[in-house]
């Protein structure tokens, strides 16, 4: 038999947390001894165990107190379920760190991993960072405001960068963030836009969002208002009878 203390230390919690557990119905209080002191066997040991367990997987204080008087059937499945929701937690846990690891690189959008990849491509193949930090904010206003299109409009630019003559274009217009608005240069950029988008798509619309959307107007805006060349480069797209 030994005592409070002794049981607490046994265990591994406090001598408070096993009084707690007494005044929840969690633990039974066993009889004193002579001098008025509680004295606890090997099944007292192995209760609390249990208690300690299931409290450290986050199992509410009351669901263990009933399952004291589960069958051991019962009690099994119950495990059984909180080692399934265990895993769930688990889960979430590891994304969440995922996310935190990406938030402690500097990589702050929650945009999916395909995305992200491409995001890097845009690097490799030569896109300035103010382009790719760009298309990366852009992205993350798309899916969040659009989730159900955003991911088709994303295949069709990465199947658009996929080609090499088109992805020239968009590094051409990239570049053309410096260049005077009157500068020549922007000109030609803004008929070879026009008819390569021509081209593509022919007599069809280009992937969208719902016209109601504001979305697109406020990116347009958003590139626009970065550079005065681009938003001369958008003006005459608009303009070109090809576009």
């Amino acid at each position: 038999m030994i005592t409070i203390g002794q049981l607490a230390r046994y265990v591994g919690v406090s001598i408070k947390t096993v009084r707690v557990y007494h005044d929840k119905g969690l633990l039974p209080e066993p009889d004193r001894d002579a001098s008025g002191y509680r004295r606890y066997g090997a099944d007292d040991a192995i209760a609390l165990i249990k208690i300690r367990t299931l409290a450290e997987a986050g199992v509410p204080l009351a669901r263990i107190r009933d399952l004291r008087s589960a069958t051991d059937e019962e009690f099994q499945q119950a495990l059984r379920e909180i080692d399934d929701e265990l895993t769930a937690r688990i889960r979430g846990l590891r994304a969440t760190q995922g996310r935190l690891r990406r938030l402690a690189a500097g990589r702050l959008a929650p945009l999916p991993a395909e995305v992200g990849a491409h995001l890097e491509d845009l690097t490799r193949w030569g896109f300035t960072p103010r382009w790719v930090d760009l298309q990366r904010d852009l992205w993350i206003l798309v899916f969040a405001t659009h989730p159900d299109r955003a991911i088709t409009l994303f295949h069709d630019q990465a199947d658009t960068l996929a080609d090499p003559a088109l992805r020239r274009l968009f590094l051409d217009y990239d570049h053309a963030h410096d260049l005077d608005a009157d500068d020549p240069r922007i000109d030609d950029l803004a008929r070879r836009i026009a008819e390569a988008t021509q081209e593509r798509y022919g007599p069809d619309e280009p992937p969208q969002l719902d016209a109601t959307s504001d979305i697109p107007a406020l990116i347009q805006g958003t590139v626009n208002a970065a550079s005065p060349a681009w938003r001369r480069l958008d003006t005459l797209i608009r303009a070109h009878p090809d576009a």
